[in-house]
């Protein structure tokens, strides 16, 4: 991305778009009985707090009524369904990394693995979005957490650690070719979750190869253990190599989010907050999602910074929008042509 002598005017800065996390999933309810839903009707009301605090964007997970994480497309369907009522203008986010079970013993032997991932592109009513991660990735948050970070919750138990340790994200070719494929056929758009300059750059390779023809919209993940840490300057080397037609969210996890985000505020760019990513103000003391919406509200004012609405959110965000090949889609986003056969040199934007 570019910065000209006015890009850090907040008149010229796009309005800001808050997306929130507020289902936590990786937490069971009495990690913070305050602030996680667990019932359809909770995990709606939660949905319209956030909304009225000043998010524009949801990124959504599902409860079973026992308070676990559901894995059932019909969960799924029936709070989409009753999102799409209690807040109709909020941009709808499904978070990509669920792997749909079958609900019948029947149904078991007819799924694949990586069909249970592809029925995202199968929801109804559909979301906005769905996001994807890019290239296999070790995803050990504890690498960053500390001792004050668990204290409470799940987190601190020996064994949970045990297993993040060791957890991976698996996006290999094979996965996403096709789920790019599905979504786009779905009219849903993909949101990138990139965990540093690597998998950006794959992401480019998908677009010059003709894979992906539509916005790029993508969060930087600084969550550390196979991801991006917090260090800034590795943050400024994604920001500058992100094409200038890209929107940017930036990412953080537990008391690193507040810092990152107000720089993202400062710098233009759009944020992420809410309880999947942190629940605390301060050691000891936590903050629930609305909470953080509404820090981010005060500190986007605090600079001048407007806060974008949801039909302007997703203008932003350009959904809805997909262009008819490689060569528009280079030119939407800002980025130098494929190199023409024959043709030496820097490729230029425009034709000699």
């Amino acid at each position: 991305m570019q910065f000209l002598d006015d890009s850090l005017l907040p008149e010229n800065q796009e309005k800001l778009v808050i997306q929130v996390a507020p289902y936590g999933p990786q937490f069971i309810p009495g990690d913070y009985p305050e602030d996680i839903a667990v019932s359809i009707d909770a995990q709606v009301q939660k949905a319209v707090d956030c909304w009225n605090a000043g998010a524009t964007v949801l990124h959504v997970h599902v409860r079973e009524d026992n308070g676990k994480g559901s894995k059932r497309l019909s969960k799924f369907n029936e709070l989409l369904g009753r999102l799409r009522q209690a807040v109709p203008d909020m941009l709808l986010q499904v978070g990509g990394s669920i792997s749909f079970a079958p609900e019948s013993e029947d149904g078991a032997a007819a799924w694949l693995s990586h069909d249970t991932r592809h029925m995202l592109a199968e929801l109804s009513p559909k979301p906005d979005q769905v996001t994807i991660a890019i290239n296999n990735a070790q995803m050990n948050v504890f690498e960053l957490l500390s001792a004050d970070d668990c204290a409470g919750t799940l987190l601190g138990n020996p064994q949970v650690k045990a297993a993040y340790q060791d957890m991976t994200t698996e996006a290999t070719p094979t996965f996403y070719y096709e789920h790019l494929k599905r979504l786009q056929a779905a009219r849903i758009q993909p949101h990138f979750m990139l965990g540093g300059v690597s998998q950006l750059e794959t992401v480019k390779r998908l677009i010059r190869g003709g894979h992906y023809t539509g916005p790029l919209v993508l969060n930087y993940v600084a969550i550390g253990g196979g991801a991006a840490g917090p260090d800034p300057f590795h943050m400024m080397e994604f920001i500058r190599q992100t094409p200038d037609g890209a929107v940017l969210t930036i990412e953080g996890i537990m008391r690193n989010v507040c810092p990152m985000t107000t720089m993202a505020i400062a710098l233009g760019l759009h944020v992420r907050v809410g309880i999947e990513d942190n629940i605390w103000r301060r050691p000891g003391e936590r903050m629930t999602s609305v909470q953080q919406v509404e820090q981010t509200v005060r500190i986007a004012r605090e600079i001048g910074r407007d806060i974008a609405t949801g039909p302007e959110a997703k203008e932003i965000y350009r959904i809805g929008t997909h262009w008819g090949g490689v060569d528009e889609t280079l030119a939407q986003l800002g980025m130098a042509p494929n190199r023409q056969p024959g043709r030496r040199g820097v490729p230029l934007r425009l034709n000699s």
